[in-house]
């Protein structure tokens, strides 16, 4: 039988996500056998696969990388798990929203609130084009699983995972877990 492909993503956000997910800590030798790990920043992946069967999205999208990636994310995806509360609300990752638009974010950070050389980067590659809004993960493309939490704490994960690669619906009572 063939291991269930699987991926994590890191957009705008903290890690945090990542970071509760290897609080999964011996569950993850489980979790190694039944899945193969396909992309992910807990290894070296350039290029986002082909076949992906979950794949577990933290942080929303914030600039034009993020825009890209996600749409081929989906393109390229079974199933998609909005993972904590950046990817499923925007959360603290959208708190530069009511700042406006990318520019007046950019003039804020780098020339207003610079000590030295106040100036834009420019040279392309240093920093991604912002999108004037950031934006959750649903508002770009369409979610399967929405798993909130800031981190979503290690057992919920775990429950998600368990549930999917027993080939059952994920079922966690109250706001743990909604569906898309």
């Amino acid at each position: 039988m063939a291991r269930v492909k699987l991926a994590t993503v890191w957009l705008g956000g903290c890690s945090g996500c990542h970071m509760s997910f290897l609080d999964l800590d011996e569950w993850l030798f489980d979790l190694a056998a039944q899945v193969e790990l396909v992309y992910s920043p807990l290894m070296d992946a350039k290029a986002y696969p082909e076949g992906v069967d979950v794949v577990l999205v933290e942080g929303a999208i914030a600039n034009a990388d993020h825009l890209s990636l996600i749409q081929t994310i989906r393109a390229r995806s079974r199933l998609l798990i909005s993972f904590g509360d950046c990817a499923v609300t925007g959360n603290v990752t959208a708190l530069r929203n009511p700042l406006g638009t990318a520019k007046s974010v950019l003039d804020r950070a780098y020339l207003e609130a610079a000590d030295l050389q106040a100036q834009l980067p420019t040279e392309p590659g240093i920093v991604p084009p912002l999108l004037d809004r950031v934006l959750p993960v649903h508002q770009v493309v369409p979610v399967d699983i929405y798993l909130p939490g800031c981190p979503p704490a290690a057992d919920r994960i775990r429950a998600v995972l368990k549930s999917l690669l027993a080939g059952q619906t994920p079922v966690l009572k109250g706001r743990q877990i909604k569906f898309g």
